[in-house]
């Protein structure tokens, strides 16, 4: 094998691997957004990590992903949140998940 075909597949395993964290951390952060959302919701233990796993889910099932999910829910609720609280919340978890997944967490 030459050494750019080496350099190539270096190249390609190290974006398999990036793509892999960052998939790892988006449904991190959003589990830990579900819970957050549970804790605003008033759902606690057992439930709330159901809750969690459904809001994962969303980015995949439901459309508007997970905001669209948990804005429906507040509006249930009549939780008053925006979805721009929504949103910041999930740039600040974006950062907590990705520092976990980098950690191997």
């Amino acid at each position: 094998m030459t050494t750019f075909h080496e350099r190539e597949e270096g190249f390609e395993k190290k974006f398999a691997l990036d793509e892999e964290q960052k998939f790892r951390a988006e449904a991190r952060r959003n589990r830990l957004l579900g819970l957050w959302a549970a804790e605003k919701l008033g759902i606690t233990g057992d439930a709330a990590a159901a809750y969690a796993r459904e809001v994962v889910a969303a980015e995949f099932e439901e459309a508007g992903g997970v905001p669209g999910k948990i804005m429906a829910d507040f509006a249930a609720k009549t939780v008053a949140l925006t979805e721009q609280a929504i949103r910041a919340k999930m740039n600040e978890l974006a950062a907590v998940a990705a520092a976990e997944v980098k950690a191997g967490k």
